[in-house]
């Protein structure tokens, strides 16, 4: 429960009569997490709507609207009521009212851990009406210095008893504000237009001159997110630009914050450029140790867009003392979404505890794993090219270093250049540094890193009990049918190698992972199955929630996905057909005349559920048959013509070709002759395709003959009438 107790200030009504007559306000709150306990309380004056409380009456009420207090008291328009427990102190319960909202304040310290509670009080009380930013004087308490504003000069304290306090961290400057005080209209910000424009585009010389003629505006939050001229020169890229600013700046007015207490370098973590990053932090350097609103660090942030140069950079700047174990697990999780499986596998090498530990989410590194599909070998996708040279690579996975002072200090095998040959030190020059080879190396190399991630993470997870293996496995998701879903089978054969009990784990369907793999047209997966023996007759007589087998699911229709990688419907029923029948041979007979809830059949839920693609394939064969077979005519109209109309012209008393002895004309007559019974080949094959019956069973072997006869053909006629067309030529000529 937390309570905000009202104290008299006689310092600070005495000297500002005309804008504090009331009380300050200080709100206690206790907070729980992993490991640690957060006992945190601040203070802040109470503007002059706040009745000043008499010193020497007892027992008083005191009513204040809650929308009078922004983020303190719950958001609704009841009052809360206010005891006057002492001469100098009332207490409000806020929550025993009866909306039983807790404050934002609790909310946000529930959120934040021991160390980031008190980078959450300095952003709260900056969204104050006339606040100032606050100033750690110690690590125990904050002062809010309100003479720093134009409204209020009182100074505000506030006390954080935090078990794990953070380092001390420099104020943050007095700043203008780039809109008009009491009306966010546009007039400041059209002011400041051409300074936004500059530093958007990157243009320091209209810049500087608008800084000469508005000395100050350097510091001046120009748009309505409350941006400073270097948050936006650093969100844009814009390295000189921001060379200069920084120049222009002291380390204090570094700490500038936007609206949403982003500092610059959250921008320059955001954009990548690390030669941004790296100008701020060497004129203050704890601005990587300054959080945002939400909580997180710029190097979170780094991490959260992908940029490996931008993380490795500023942990390096980022005191391990700062951060917190909840840190390190969303900074694991983060990589590993964005591929950055080099840093994600430095941290479990580490830190191999954070393998098994939950995000704000509820998931762990296997979670993420699961749905990496494109990282694995088997889902790739490589070329031909690519397939080719990929077992000829070799690379070296990262070791964990035996220097323990630093989580993210990789330590790389590196070979002695003296031991290798003249041919295996050429070998690695070709395959670092061409860039067709180098795409393969670099495509290698994380598929290397993301199964050493799988591994290590396992290793984790088998130091569990059953039960706890089993609860991580199923929430909130389930990873290994995830896995099994994407058809990652690196992924499945490293957790059931170490753990086989896992082929008999079902899901809530009561589903196997065969029986998702089945499911979604996972061959790799499903191959698996004929390494169990005799344990596969077992698994394929599951049924699941449905009463339905797995070859029942074998007759349900592809994901979209998956029928999409046929171009045509008559070829994707084909290949439907085909993996029925590949699961028919692995089950045992009696599963096919076994029926579901609905009684059906596996035949007879294939049937109703492809019946839309049987039509479909129909319509698609037909109109590719008779387009071909247009062709097919016209050119076999074409080729008949020209068997009467011999090149070189006839003689007339014997009416024989005068050409008849030479070379191309014996090329012509063959090849116009092969036109002629190709064109009429395939003309005859598209005509049994467009009078074909279109059964399902057509679909498998027949119509596919028909059709790969007729193209072959109609190519061959092409090919044919070519050579005609140039022997004709040649002899005109």
């Amino acid at each position: 429960m937390s309570r905000i107790k009202l104290e008299r200030s006689p310092s600070i009504s005495s000297c500002f009569p005309e804008r504090f007559s009331g009380p300050s306000m200080e709100i206690s709150t206790s907070t729980s997490g992993r490991g640690y306990t957060t006992t945190s309380s601040y203070s802040h004056q109470v503007p002059r709507f706040m009745p000043s409380l008499p010193e020497t009456t007892v027992d008083k009420h005191l009513v204040v609207e809650k929308q009078e207090l922004p983020k303190v008291l719950p958001r609704s328009a009841a009052p809360a009521v206010a005891s006057l427990n002492s001469q100098h102190h009332v207490s409000i319960d806020i929550t025993d009212h009866e909306s039983s909202v807790p404050s934002p304040a609790a909310a946000q310290l529930h959120k934040e851990n021991a160390i980031g509670s008190l980078q959450r009080m300095q952003s709260l009380f900056n969204t104050f009406p006339n606040s100032a930013p606050a100033t750690l004087c110690s690590e125990r308490t904050v002062t809010i210095d309100l003479t720093k504003q134009q409204s209020v000069s009182a100074p505000a304290s506030i006390d954080l008893h935090s078990k794990s306090a953070a380092a001390p961290l420099p104020a943050p400057p007095t700043i203008s504000h780039g809109l008009v005080k009491g009306n966010r209209s546009t007039t400041g910000l059209t002011l400041y237009a051409p300074l936004y424009q500059a530093a958007m585009k990157g243009d320091w010389e209209k810049a500087d001159e608008f800084f000469k003629s508005h000395p100050g505006a350097i510091n001046v939050r120009i748009t309505k997110e409350m941006d400073t001229v270097l948050h936006i020169a650093a969100g844009a890229k814009h390295t000189k630009f921001v060379e200069e600013v920084v120049k222009s700046m002291t380390g204090t007015d570094l700490t500038l914050r936007n609206k949403y207490n982003n500092t610059a370098l959250c921008y320059a973590a955001a954009s990548g450029v690390t030669k941004i990053a790296e100008m701020m932090v060497s004129k203050n350097r704890n601005l990587p140790m300054m959080r945002n609103n939400r909580g997180v660090t710029p190097l979170y942030i780094a991490a959260l867009f992908g940029h490996k140069d931008m993380v490795w950079y500023l942990y390096s700047v980022t005191s391990d003392e700062y951060l917190t174990r909840d840190d390190y697990i969303g900074l694991l999780i983060a990589t590993i979404s964005t591929d950055l499986f080099d840093v994600a596998l430095s941290i479990i090498q580490h830190q191999p505890e954070l393998a098994i530990q939950r995000d704000l989410n509820g998931e762990t590194a296997l979670h993420v794993l699961a749905r990496k599909s494109s990282a694995f070998a088997s889902k790739s996708g490589l070329g031909f090219w690519h397939r080719f040279i990929y077992p000829w690579i070799f690379v070296e996975v990262p070791t964990k270093c035996s220097c323990p002072s630093s989580i993210f200090q990789i330590h790389r095998h590196r070979s002695n250049q003296e031991s290798l040959s003249l041919v295996g030190q050429l070998f690695r020059a070709i395959q670092m540094n061409v860039p067709g080879i180098k795409a393969v190396y670099d495509k290698k190399l994380m598929h290397t890193q993301v199964l050493e991630l799988v591994k290590l993470s396992w290793e984790q997870v088998l130091l569990l009990d059953d039960c706890q293996i089993a609860e991580l496995l199923a929430s909130p998701s389930q990873p290994l049918f995830v896995a099994a879903e994407f058809g990652i089978v690196e992924f499945i054969t490293a957790l059931i190698r170490s753990y086989p009990d896992l082929i008999w784990k079902v899901n809530e369907q009561s589903r196997s992972i065969f029986h998702i793999a089945v499911a979604h047209r996972q061959e790799k997966i499903f191959s698996l199955i004929n390494d169990i023996g005799a344990h596969k007759d077992m698994i394929t007589a599951y049924k699941d929630i449905n009463n339905a087998n797995i070859l029942h699911l074998a007759g349900m229709i592809a994901p979209r996905d998956k029928l999409n990688v046929i171009s045509g419907a008559a070829l994707q029923m084909q290949r439907e057909l085909l993996w029925f029948k590949e699961v028919e041979k692995n089950v045992q007979p009696s599963l096919k005349e076994m029926r579901d809830k609905n009684g059906r059949t596996p035949r007879m839920l294939f049937t109703e559920e492809h019946r839309g693609l049987v039509k479909e394939g129909e319509k698609w064969m037909k109109n590719t048959a008779s387009s071909c077979m247009l062709l097919a005519t016209l050119i076999t109209t074409v080729m008949f013509a020209a068997i009467f109309t011999v090149p070189g012209g006839n003689d007339n008393s014997k009416g024989t070709p005068l050409v008849l002895a030479s070379t191309s004309f014996i090329v012509f007559a063959v090849a116009d002759a092969f036109a002629l019974f190709s064109s009429v080949t395939s003309i005859l094959m598209f005509l049994s395709i467009l009078t074909s019956r279109y059964a399902e069973e057509d679909f498998v072997e027949s119509l596919p003959k028909r059709l790969v006869v007729g193209l072959a053909t109609l190519f061959l006629l092409y090919s044919s009438h070519a050579c005609s067309i140039c022997c004709n030529l040649l002899h005109r000529a």
